[in-house]
């Protein structure tokens, strides 16, 4: 077996304390003798979301030898509160011990610049791997193969019950809830997200009338008590005159956003019928189709849905795009966005979203909840994207006022007002919020509400979904809107000091054991550069296949964002195998910089593998 480099792991250390350990705190030296995975996460991040289900079969599998481990790492201020972390821990069903970071102390010891960012340690306490980003199960799983029989023919290898302890159960009606409907006939649907259902409540919000799925994860169609999903959300109804791809016409079907199976379902009210109409059960990764048959394409994480222009329009939240299924021939298509991650107008194709995660249709406009940037935003029917609200992925808070100034902090769902306002769940602040093209400004309606996911209007009234109070509460609208004291914050990871000139950008890949990067067609590798302001790079954007990059900072600009996109193909290296397992590898990065004259020539940022270049460790 070839060595491979070790660099002794830093103490994890957290200020919010340990969840899922039985009140236990603990140190590396609990865990010597077992393989450590340290996930980087933070509960915003839809990226982090996609690799705790990749974990999940890894975890199972080594159960006796490897522990797992959440650092949670806020991005928002939200999100450094820690019964937000504990809310957390439970509706994404996290079933290993996390240490709550809320100052990013153990993010900076082992010189994290991502979400997500996994690091395995050995069970002698090394660092001897990181991965940026999606797509490295397989690599930690056959690194992890390695480490089994490597320190077990040594002796360090512990083998037994890991730290895992779970929290008590708590009796609720609803559990996360996470979008709601009302039904022609009054009632409310709602997806109760962590318990992998749909909920369908009386007219008061309050009582149970029936329950949709079985409550297990799943993908499986069939009658009301059979069907199965995993975390639905968006929740939307087909008008009659259009038919699903069964041939079915569209009269009071129900179509749902099921997120963790990467599809699109159908429910019917009145048989209770559940039905696939979009998605394969495989989450999109580069290079895969973005049109065609619904059944054959693959999603991403689709976390609502609207009926607008004569299609569903999807918040494909897992690749930053908007996409659209036609239920009349059964296709779907990437309809918006690049897959950058970022706040950019224009034309729909050219835009950039991060993370759209809720939409509202009017007559001329579809509505937006773009939470990674905190910001409201449209299409309208030109096929142009417009911004009302926020400025980019670093800058939140409660703001109230002319939309240019205003602020919101991570928004999850929009709902269209009778008036041609937009009312806004303010998901982290922890408020219904209000913005009124007409003249331009931000109010706010309500507070005190405990992350606001989706509100639904009835009449005079908007009955929101609180998620994490686990219940619908019915407000009335106001007249006048409720004053707050303003708030600003940003992103709190510390910037990257660097020198002014030219910077050296390495991102570091190295192909996983076993093995080579994939060149039967071309270039295996891609670079995409840009950044916030623009006036920030005097040279060195734009899109490259080479991971090394001279960039030139402009004179005159002390600081901003570096956007990061980085890809990379690598397939099986053994020539007796006649259909190689190919596989990309891809992470974006938003790396706040501060231009001193002292300050670092060069950074590093890895894909996978470890950086020997020095900056990494700095």
């Amino acid at each position: 077996m070839a060595s491979r480099a070790r660099v002794r792991a830093p103490e994890l250390i957290g200020k919010g304390g340990w969840l899922n350990t039985g009140n236990k705190e603990l140190s590396l030296a609990d865990l010597r003798g077992r393989i450590v995975i340290l996930d980087f996460w933070t509960f915003c991040c839809v990226n982090c979301l996609h690799v705790l289900d990749e974990l999940r079969e890894l975890e199972e599998r080594h159960r006796d030898t490897v522990v797992i481990v959440g650092v949670h790492s806020p991005k928002f201020v939200h999100e450094a509160e820690h019964q937000a972390v504990v809310d957390a821990v439970e509706r994404y069903e996290v079933e290993h011990p996390v240490l709550d970071d809320p100052e990013l102390a153990t993010w900076k010891q082992y010189a994290v610049r991502a979400w997500p960012t996994l690091v395995v340690i050995d069970p002698e306490g090394y660092v001897v791997a990181q991965h940026a980003g999606e797509g490295h199960a397989h690599a930690i799983e056959k690194l992890v193969q390695e480490l089994e029989a490597e320190h077990e023919a040594k002796g360090t290898l512990r083998r037994g019950d890991g730290p895992y302890v779970p929290p008590e159960p708590v009796a609720s009606d609803l559990r996360f809830p996470g979008k709601a409907l009302r039904l022609p006939g009054g009632t409310f649907l709602v997806s109760d997200s962590t318990r992998h259902q749909l909920v369908e409540l009386d007219a008061d919000g309050e009582r149970v009338l029936r329950r949709i799925g079985t409550g297990e994860r799943g993908l499986v169609d069939g009658p009301a008590d059979r069907a199965a999903f995993s975390e639905p959300q968006g929740l939307a109804l087909l008008p009659s005159t259009d038919a699903t791809d069964g041939g079915e016409g569209g009269d009071g079907l129900v179509i749902v956003a099921d997120t963790v199976n990467h599809a699109l379902r159908t429910f019917d009210p009145a048989t209770g019928e559940v039905a696939t109409v979009a998605g394969t059960g495989r989450q999109w990764w580069q290079g895969s189709p973005t049109s065609g048959p619904a059944r054959e394409v693959d999603l991403s994480s689709p976390w609502d849905v609207a009926y607008f222009d004569g299609r569903v329009w999807i918040a494909m939240a897992g690749v930053h795009q908007l996409w659209t299924y036609d239920p009349q021939d059964g296709t779907v298509r990437a309809a918006a966005g690049t897959t950058n991650e970022g706040l950019v107008d224009g034309p729909a194709e050219e835009a950039w979203f991060a993370q759209p995660s809720g939409l509202a249709a009017t007559e001329d406009r579809l509505w937006i909840a773009d939470s990674e940037t905190s910001a409201v935003r449209w299409l309208d029917r030109e096929g142009r994207i417009h911004t009302a609200v926020g400025t980019g992925l670093f800058d939140f808070g409660h703001r109230d006022g002319a939309a240019e100034q205003a602020l919101l902090q991570h928004p999850l769902g929009v709902t269209a007002l009778p008036d041609g306002s937009v009312a806004i769940a303010d998901t982290y602040n922890h408020a219904l919020r209000r913005y009124d093209p007409a003249t331009g400004e931000v109010t706010t309606l309500a507070t005190d509400l405990r992350e606001p996911s989706d509100a639904v209007l009835v009449d005079e009234d908007i009955v929101v979904v609180e998620s994490a109070r686990h219940r619908l509460t019915r407000l009335r609208l106001p007249e006048e809107a409720v004053r707050v004291a303003s708030v600003a914050h940003r992103t709190q990871r510390a910037a990257t000091e660097v020198g002014p000139g030219t910077l050296r950008l390495d991102v570091v890949f190295q192909a996983p054991a076993g093995q080579k990067l994939d060149t039967r067609y071309g270039p295996s590798t891609r670079l995409l550069v840009s950044a916030t302001p623009p006036e920030l790079l005097a040279s060195g954007d734009g899109a490259d296949t080479d991971l090394t990059r001279e960039l030139v900072l402009a004179d005159g600009v002390t600081e901003g964002v570096l956007h990061v996109s980085a890809m990379a193909a690598s397939c099986d290296d053994d020539p007796s195998i006649e259909y190689p397992a190919c596989h990309v590898h891809q992470q974006d990065w938003g790396v706040p910089i501060r231009v001193v004259p002292d300050g670092e020539r060069r950074l590093g940022l890895v894909l996978a593998g470890m950086d020997s270049g020095g900056a990494e460790g700095e």
